[in-house]
């Protein structure tokens, strides 16, 4: 009798356990196609999502801890396509005018930094010394500074349009509220894209002589696509352009003097004298920086650098970037005689506005 319950116990046992394996196989299963799928199909949406809200986490951030606050001060733009004026919040138009005036995927992040305090100390100085406020307070062209919306952007950029957003954001808001200042007032942050190798004193290109806008090295513009050009004009077009009559036979005199920071001061061409600006403008050069080379009826002109070449160089400022210099040295190397405050300190009536 024993006997018999016994191998019943045993036959209960092996017929019990023969049951229960295949089911937890079965469950495990389950469970796996319930977490894993799931999971599988999710992953590609929280990627995209994150990649697309990049820019923006970026920006709050580093807002978090702002430098400075200037959140109720805003930018009127006029916009010259649309002649609309479109209201930005001040950090968003820092944004906008870094993005289109220097190429930000190539840039490093320190050259971006030093843009944004130009940009921004630039707007804050407009708006001190603004004598007629009309209806907007700048212009998106070189009157002022370039300026691009967000959907001009996302055109502009195309599929790197986050990637350089939030690279640019990060730049923009580690400078939040900075400015850049001499005796606690904005400066006048002149800046271009390439030097010739020099920056220019301010009197040598314009009328006033701007004691933070002194001629230093740069030679980290050789580097610069920009840094060389040449333009072939005929005679005639040369004549058209000055307004003048020059000799009709092939040579004719050519005398150049120049300035501190290498570029042309006076020229002149036969009987005729005119400023390295004059010469640049009319005739749309780069540069102020040329040499003239006589080819029968033609005038070659070969220039070094692009801009009015005072302040700071924008090609100059990735060089040093490069070198391992921060945003503030960029500054205090082209900048002469200035420091970094913020804008609540030296101009809180904006601030307040």
């Amino acid at each position: 009798m024993q006997t018999l319950k016994k191998n019943k116990s045993i036959s209960f046992i092996k017929h019990h356990s023969n049951w229960k394996l295949p089911t937890m196989i079965l469950i495990c299963s389950l469970l796996m196609v319930i977490l894993i799928i799931p999971t599988i199909i999710v992953i590609p949406f929280v990627k995209d999502i994150h990649y697309h809200s990049t820019a923006k986490e970026v920006e709050q951030e580093i807002s978090m801890k702002p430098k400075a606050s200037t959140s109720d001060l805003s930018v009127s733009v006029m916009r010259m396509n649309s002649e609309e004026i479109e209201d930005v919040p001040l950090e968003d138009y820092v944004i906008g005018v870094v993005a289109a005036e220097m190429p930000v995927a190539e840039f490093e992040l320190e050259a971006l930094k030093a843009q944004s305090l130009a940009a921004r100390t630039y707007i804050v100085y407009h708006m001190l010394h603004q004598k007629n406020v009309g209806e907007s307070h700048v212009t998106d062209t070189t009157a002022d500074q370039v300026y691009k919306n967000e959907d001009e952007l996302r055109e502009l950029w195309g599929a790197n349009y986050n990637q350089n957003m939030e690279k640019l954001t990060k730049a923009v808001m580690e400078t939040g509220g900075e400015i850049i200042t001499n005796n606690h007032a904005p400066i006048f942050p002149a800046f271009f894209s390439t030097s010739n190798g020099y920056t220019e004193n301010s009197e040598d290109y314009w009328k006033d002589e701007l004691p933070h806008l002194r001629s230093v090295a740069s030679p980290w513009d050789k580097e610069s696509p920009q840094f060389l050009n040449q333009e072939t004009f005929t005679i005639k077009e040369i004549e058209n352009a000055l307004g003048i009559e020059l000799p009709k036979e092939n040579s004719f005199p050519i005398e150049v003097s120049r300035t501190e920071g290498k570029r042309v001061n006076r020229l002149v061409l036969a009987d005729y004298e005119f400023t390295g600006r004059e010469i640049r403008e009319k005739l749309a050069l780069k540069s102020s920086d040329f040499t003239i080379e006589q080819n029968n009826d033609h005038l070659i002109f070969t220039t070094k650098g692009y801009g009015h070449g005072i302040g700071m160089s924008q090609y100059g400022a990735n060089g040093m970037a490069k070198e391992g210099k921060t945003y503030e040295e960029i500054v205090k190397y082209y900048y002469q005689d200035i420091e970094i405050s913020t804008i609540t300190e030296t101009a809180p009536t904006l601030v307040t506005r």
